[in-house]
């Protein structure tokens, strides 16, 4: 039985923390920021954790060596 393959383009997009969680970058933040209130694109800086339904998803299938 062949081992599963990291996904490449997930590995380049998310991260997993120390417990598990995955860590991404805030979505919306790519291009029309002139219609975007200034408080919601200082909140979208950095990173995030993603939703668990969604987390789900990227462990078992795309990241599935950690």
């Amino acid at each position: 039985m062949p081992k599963m393959k990291t996904k490449s383009g997930a590995k380049k997009r998310f991260k997993l923390s120390g417990t598990g969680k995955v860590i991404t970058a805030q979505a919306g933040k790519r291009h029309g920021m002139i219609k975007r209130t200034t408080k919601q694109i200082r909140n979208q800086r950095g990173t995030t954790v993603m939703a668990e339904p969604d987390a789900v998803v990227v462990r078992k299938y795309f990241l599935p060596n950690g």
